[in-house]
């Protein structure tokens, strides 16, 4: 509700693509610099209090940003400010909580338990837009953050509450007593999977896919709002499909268990949502936006489930913390640059060039009209179709069908 009712202060603010993007980015940035850390600090440190510190640090974040706004000071900056802050910290909640699964249940359920994580996360999606869209108008941000701030309270009680399982002691959890061992510890996890074909590939194939992904989904929000004369309802109802969808698709994968080979189903999963994402981008109404948003989301507890279990399987949980932060490290550095670059292709290239008489709009412009967004569609297009490539070439790399 709080991401949803800030993407429509900040659009109202600024009404810039970029803007919105520089917020992703800003998340991201710290989340590269923590995740060179992360993993010595997750295989070392008790995972139940990390993941308590860091939705602390959230909460401090959101106390802050509504403090901000009652006193009528709350500027764009400091939402870039809080984004840093939680994206530093929720890296290494997201690392503790991932590893922890490993350790929670046996390896046969790797893909049911991700793909439960998966219900959590889209069912939050389901209703939060929905509400979120119709109490901005009544009560505004400043009614919106304190739900937000009862919602961390649940959270760290919890985590109090449950028994999370520590890795076994191990030889490798001597001090670090010199500069070259902890360049060693630090460059452990890429090292490691440099080292491994399968991983590797795996690590390649993924970062693409995620990096067409973040390209695109960094301007969707914006463009939706664009194409939609600043509807929050309209965007709303997306998100909450959006929602529908991805509990839809893991409702089903934890019934299933997903494809009895894991790397199969990450690469249909790539397909399908890039099939479904180009669907989406071509519309420029719900008619067309809500069925496709609904198929896409459909695919990624199967990407996600499957991908995140290949990790698992392969990498034994002593040594999860710091080859998770390094896979996660490169997925941060990619979807990074993507958020950092897709606003201001956006704006500085793709909306103009739509909206004048150019070679590009000559071509495009039957396609995605010349109206504000239609150069972010294209854009999303472009993106989409790339998904969908990687899955295919995926299926030819004798790399990935040996893992």
């Amino acid at each position: 509700m709080s991401e949803f009712a800030l993407t429509l202060w900040a659009w109202e603010l600024t009404g810039s693509a970029t803007a919105l993007a520089l917020v992703g980015f800003f998340s991201l940035l710290p989340s590269i610099f923590v995740s060179l850390f992360a993993g010595i600090i997750v295989d070392r440190f008790n995972r139940k209090y990390l993941m308590i510190l860091s939705d602390g640090m959230a909460a401090v974040s959101t106390v802050a940003i509504l403090v901000l706004h009652l006193t009528g000071n709350l500027a764009i900056w400091h939402l870039y400010l809080a984004a840093s802050i939680t994206g530093g910290f929720g890296q290494i909640q997201q690392l503790a909580y991932s590893t922890s699964i490993t350790l929670l249940v046996s390896p046969l359920n790797y893909t049911r338990a991700n793909s439960m994580n998966s219900v959590v996360h889209y069912g939050s999606n389901i209703i939060a837009p929905a509400i979120a869209g119709v109490l901005y108008p009544i009560i505004g941000l400043g009614g919106i953050l304190p739900i937000d701030l009862a919602t961390f309270v649940v959270a760290i009680a919890t985590l109090f509450w449950i028994r999370i399982p520590q890795p076994d002691e191990h030889t490798e959890q001597e001090e670090i007593t010199n500069i070259a061992i902890f360049w060693q510890e630090v460059t452990f996890g890429i090292r490691y999977i440099w080292r491994n074909n399968g991983l590797r590939t795996l690590l390649v194939i993924t970062a693409l896919f995620w990096f067409a992904h973040d390209l695109g989904g960094a301007i969707d929000e914006p463009m939706i709002l664009a194409r939609s004369d600043n509807n929050a309802r309209t965007l709303s109802a997306i998100l909450s499909i959006a929602g529908i969808g991805g509990v839809t698709g893991a409702v089903a994968l934890t019934a299933w268990g997903g494809t009895k080979r894991r790397v199969n189903g990450m690469l249909l999963g790539f397909i399908g949502a890039g099939a479904a994402k180009t669907v989406f981008g071509l519309g420029q109404s719900l008619t067309i936006w809500l069925p496709a948003q609904f198929c896409s989301s459909l695919n990624f507890p199967l990407i996600e489930s499957s991908e995140t279990a290949l990790w698992m399987e392969t990498v034994p949980p002593r040594l999860q913390g710091r080859v998770f932060a390094a896979n996660s490290l490169v997925l941060e550095l990619v979807s990074a640059i993507a958020t950092l670059i897709a606003g201001l292709l956006s704006d500085r290239i793709l909306e103009p060039a739509m909206q004048s008489d150019t070679i590009l709009s000559s071509l495009f412009v039957p396609i995605f009209g010349n109206g504000a967004g239609a150069g972010m569609a294209l854009l999303y297009v472009g993106c989409a179709i790339a998904m969908f490539l990687v899955g295919l070439v995926g299926f030819k790399l004798p790399q990935l069908d040996r893992l």
